[in-house]
This record gives structure tokens, C-alpha cells and sequence, in this order.
């Protein structure tokens, strides 16, 4: 009996030594690479976060069947990232690019980061024609951390809660006092709302 259970164990790892040897070992990588934008998240059905996404995404974004991206970057896209999403029906509406320089030729990003611009942001997320849809800005920190905090504030978050999924995606360098501030004060009021166009997680 023990002979018949040795020679059994032989065979299961003569087995296992020939599946290796048949190529079952990942030798490159597959064709299709799922690489999600840094800092990507759900924030509600259908509504997403992230840092400025490219090229290399395209795999994962077209899973998302996105309609439009909320483009907070102080920068345009890449021309291939464009053309990938005209190619994909996809919708770029670009709020707060820089258009001035500040100081010795270099850009402010906080210049076009205020309430007219986080209520021009707010007007497209609330009105569901625009889902599914992902907010962006460079690292998907401050900017987008400051529409999605503005958003908690209109879905009734308290200030607590909104400051700390904010520093949640800020990372060792933590968030921005100016961030807080300007989602605390903003008026959520300011906000045109279409209840007939509002997501259902927002009614």
C-alpha cells in the first residue's frame, strides 16, 4: 500500500514537472495590458477619478465605455490621446486650462481653480446625459480632489468626511490647506441643477 502511494506521488509530480515544461510558465507579457490611470477611482455609479490618463490606459478606459472626461489638467493632452478619444466617441470637456503665465513664464495652477470653475465642473457632473464620466487632473490630487470634495458637499457629506477621502489621494505629501478651504467655502447653492437630469445616487 505504501509503494502504491509513493509511485502515485511520483506521478502527480512527474505530472506537475511536465505541465512547467509544456509552457504553462509566463514567459512576456500578454498582448493586452489593463493599466488603470494613476490614482483611478470610483466615486459613484458610473462616475470616476483620476490622474491625467494616456495612451498606455487606453486598454482600461475603453472597459469603462466612457462618454466624457472632465479634463482639470492645466495642460492638454497628448495628440494620440486625443485621437484615441475621438476614435472612441469619447468627449474631452476641458475646465481650467491655463491660458496666462504667472510670474517669470511659468504657470499658476490654481489661476483658473475657483468657484466659477469648480460650478462649470459640478454642472456636468450632476446631469447624467454626460455618464459615464471620468474626472481628471494631473495626479489626481488637488484638483480633482477639490470637484469631487464640492461634489460630497452638494450629496451632503460633512466637512470631516469630504477632508478625508480628500487626503486619502494625496499621498506622504498631504493635502492643501487652500483645497479645504476652497471646498468648505464654496456655494453649493451656485449650482444649476436639472432634476430630471440628476444620477439617481444624487436624488
Amino acid at each position: 500500500m505504501e509503494t502504491s502511494n509513493v509511485a502515485i506521488q511520483q506521478q502527480v509530480a512527474d505530472n506537475t514537472s511536465q505541465d512547467v515544461s509544456k509552457g504553462r510558465k509566463i514567459v512576456r507579457p500578454p498582448t493586452l495590458r489593463i493599466i488603470p490611470p494613476l490614482n483611478f477611482c470610483p466615486v459613484e455609479r458610473q462616475l470616476y477619478r483620476s490622474g491625467q490618463p494616456s495612451i498606455i490606459n487606453q486598454s482600461f478606459l475603453q472597459q469603462l465605455n466612457l462618454k466624457v472626461i472632465l479634463w482639470l489638467a492645466s495642460e492638454e493632452p497628448l495628440d494620440d490621446f486625443l485621437e484615441f478619444c475621438n476614435d472612441s466617441n469619447i468627449k474631452i470637456e476641458f475646465v481650467g486650462l491655463i491660458d496666462e503665465t504667472y510670474g517669470h513664464g511659468q504657470m499658476n495652477p490654481w489661476d483658473s481653480l475657483n468657484e466659477g470653475t469648480i460650478k462649470k465642473a459640478l454642472e456636468l457632473i450632476v446631469n447624467k446625459d454626460n455618464y459615464p464620466l471620468l474626472v481628471c487632473c494631473g495626479m489626481g490630487r488637488h484638483r480633482t480632489g477639490t470637484v469631487i470634495g464640492c461634489l460630497r458637499r452638494l450629496q451632503g457629506w460633512n466637512l470631516a468626511s469630504v477632508s478625508e477621502e480628500y487626503r486619502r489621494f494625496t499621498g506622504a505629501r498631504g493635502g492643501r490647506i487652500l483645497v479645504e478651504l476652497l471646498i468648505e467655502s464654496f456655494d453649493i447653492n451656485s449650482v444649476s441643477i436639472d432634476p430630471e437630469r440628476l444620477p439617481e445616487w444624487l436624488k
